[in-house]
């Protein structure tokens, strides 16, 4: 009997320890590999660094991370920017939207300040780039109106094809192209404005309350 009562026992643990292995090795994603599903995860943990100028078609992989949305449709771009939408919104293709878009809410980077707190950001990424951080391909954003409400906001690595209203303070064009104009709707939004040496803009820049 006791023999018996061993014998269970010691099946009970094997089938266990059978069971807690599989779940500690998920089944990859299908189409991708181990290497690959550990990369993936790798990827959304990481928080975005400025990437570097590189010549297109090298590679397309996003800054992306956990909180952030790859678009590739009007609907999908729409959502994003809204208020409900996420800090960052990264477009693969060019998009082309026949209507005013409006890019709202304040939304946080996940990272601290120096004193501890949450730092707020909000950008719309134009452009993918490689596993460097390399950019590899620019994208067109189209509309007739884009207004920025969001603090803290910038686009990045692309053109915008319309005209751009920013009413926020410190927004930001980072190697992007407006073809367009730029009205600032308040004195803030115009004094806390910031482009670098690689943006342009192709129409008239002014204060329009």
């Amino acid at each position: 009997m006791k023999i018996k009562l061993i014998s269970l026992i010691l099946f009970m643990f094997s089938t266990l320890s059978f069971g807690c292995a599989r779940q500690i090795n998920p089944t990859p994603v299908p189409g991708t590999t181990k290497s690959q599903t550990n990369s993936q995860a790798q990827n959304q943990t990481q928080l975005q660094t400025q990437p570097q100028n590189k010549t297109p078609n090298q590679g397309k992989k996003l800054d992306v991370v956990t909180t952030a949305s790859v678009v590739d449709n009007a609907a999908a771009f729409e959502k994003a920017i809204s208020a409900k939408g996420t800090w960052i919104i990264a477009t693969t293709k060019n998009l082309t939207i026949n209507k005013d878009l409006v890019l709202e809410g304040e939304f946080k980077n996940g990272k601290k300040d120096k004193d501890g707190k949450d730092i707020i950001q909000r950008k719309i990424a134009l452009y993918t780039q490689d596993e460097k951080r390399n950019v590899t391909d620019r994208f067109t954003l189209t509309a007739p109106k884009l207004t920025i409400n969001s603090p803290k906001a910038s686009i990045q690595h692309g053109t915008f094809k319309g005209d751009l209203y920013v009413s926020t303070k410190d927004f930001q064009l980072i190697d992007t192209t407006i073809d367009g104009n730029v009205y600032f709707t308040n004195n803030d939004a115009k004094s806390t404005f910031k482009m670098d040496n690689l943006s342009k803009i192709t129409g008239k820049q002014e204060l329009k309350k």
